[in-house]
């Protein structure tokens, strides 16, 4: 009896001290969030945000308001097999939470037996039982708890993942589809200027023939400056074809071409509001997610820490038989039994110590990995900014030297017939504005793409 006392009190004792510790809740560390999004245009680094409205909390539709746009988001949505299989992903950590917090009940089993036997040939003795035994663990020092703690955590990551892909997605869509329109506009002002080349090749030969000095070169340059931009035509059509390809894909069908609009109709957000920094730690998925496996890895760690601490586990057995010895039948009758094991470990070769170690290693590796996506979260808000800024510069500049540039073409054209400029000032001031048209297209992208890269590095997309 004194002994019984005395490993009561011992396991009081290990319980005031431990289970503190060990039955502790995820509490987010410590994390600078200040100027983590450098402003775009400012010398000083520091982006003034007063308000808390992000963005990120714009719903996608009405960010990306083409009808068609919309169309292709909504079929990747329903389509998309790695949006389907984070679906299943979810599906199984729910799952898996439900069978951690069924740890806690008793497990039950129904086990029946029978026995037919016969001793020197004499007449056979049926012996039969019914058992229903049940098992519970304690749970004292909480290792099912931090098990089921851990299962919750790990349900929220899946739900992030299933996020994060499906914001993914729809920038992934929205950029693709951009591209097709700018890949459009670069077609037809590629396809206009075939035809002004083709028109300087032909004005070229009909003054070789007619006017004095205008000499073969001159209608070969014409000719290659010609082929040179056919050539970009059909290296656009590729290109296209390519995108649409892809995008077909994403939305989970076959390649086929993409119903669209066109690119100067498009009706894209211009004020933008980054929020504060802190609200990327919830906003991101990705982040979230990354914090969400860094609470697992503690819930590991308060795992790790219970098995070094007794085990208890009951066992009761209920059972309706007709055996009540070697060779004797009775009446059917209940036999009833319970016994308690309290494990302690004392030597396990070092297992439980290394454990304990792996595990928080593990929880400084994802600290490290958080810390580190909230960085890259505000790098990509950042960069997003500044890409839509020195674009919209870069559009209003290459607006302006397009015009100049028109005018050039039709001054050196009209100077050639009174022989004022030559054929080379021609060729060079057609290729000019073409590049100059297709950067100033380039650039409007640019800026489109700075819009759906923002949305998606402020967390948005999940609306």
């Amino acid at each position: 009896m004194k002994i019984y006392h005395f490993i009561l009190t011992g396991l009081a004792a290990v319980a005031m001290t431990g289970c503190k510790s060990l039955y502790g809740k995820y509490e987010r560390p410590q994390v600078n969030t200040a100027g983590l999004v450098r402003d775009a245009v400012s010398n000083t680094d520091t982006l003034a945000v007063t308000d808390t409205t992000s963005f990120a909390n714009i719903p996608w539709r009405s960010v990306f308001t083409d009808p068609q746009l919309q169309s292709l988001i909504s079929t990747c949505l329903t389509n998309n097999p790695d949006l389907l299989n984070a679906a299943l992903n979810v599906d199984m950590a729910e799952a898996q939470l439900k069978a951690a917090k069924l740890a806690f009940l008793p497990g039950i089993s129904f086990t029946p037996q029978g026995t037919i036997s016969s001793w020197d040939y004499n007449k056979a003795v049926k012996t039969y039982q019914l058992p229903i035994s049940a098992s519970w663990d304690a749970n004292l020092f909480g290792n099912l708890t931090a098990a089921k703690r851990a299962a919750q955590v790990s349900m929220l990551q899946t739900k992030d993942y299933q996020v994060a892909v499906q914001t993914k997605l729809i920038a992934n869509v929205a950029n693709m589809y951009y591209t097709l329109l700018m890949l459009d506009k670069q077609l037809q002002i590629v396809t206009d200027m075939e035809k002004l080349t083709k028109d300087t090749w032909e004005i070229m030969k009909i003054q070789h023939q007619s006017v004095a000095g205008v000499r073969s070169t001159a209608v070969q340059s014409a000719e290659a400056n010609y082929l040179s931009v056919q050539t970009q035509k059909e290296d656009l059509k590729r290109q296209i074809r390519e995108t649409e390809n892809s995008l077909s894909l994403l939305l989970g069908q076959q390649a086929h071409a993409i119903p669209r609009g066109d690119l100067d109709s498009q009706n894209l957000p211009t004020n933008f509001s980054t929020g504060v920094g802190i609200q990327l730690l919830s906003n991101r998925a990705d982040v979230h997610a990354n914090e969400m496996a860094l609470a697992k890895c503690f819930y590991n760690v308060e795992a790790a820490r219970a098995r070094f601490y007794p085990s208890l586990t009951i066992s009761a057995t209920g059972a309706f038989t007709n055996s009540g010895g070697l060779g004797i039948t009775n009446p059917g009758k209940m036999l009833w039994s319970a016994v308690a094991s309290l494990t302690q470990p004392i030597f396990a070769k070092g297992q439980l110590k290394a454990g304990l170690r792996v595990a928080e290693d593990q929880y400084k590796q994802a600290y490290n990995t958080w810390q580190n996506s909230v960085l890259s979260a505000g790098s990509e808000v950042s960069n997003a900014l500044v890409l839509y800024n020195t674009s919209e510069a870069k559009s209003q500049l290459e607006e302006k030297r397009i015009a100049v540039l028109k005018r050039n073409v039709e001054d050196t054209k009209s100077l050639m017939a009174s022989a004022g400029s030559t054929y080379l000032e021609v060729i060079t001031a057609e290729s000019n504005l073409l590049n100059s048209q297709l950067n100033k297209v380039q650039d409007d992208f640019s800026k489109m793409q700075a819009v759906v890269n923002l949305y998606y590095a402020l967390g948005g997309g999940a609306k």
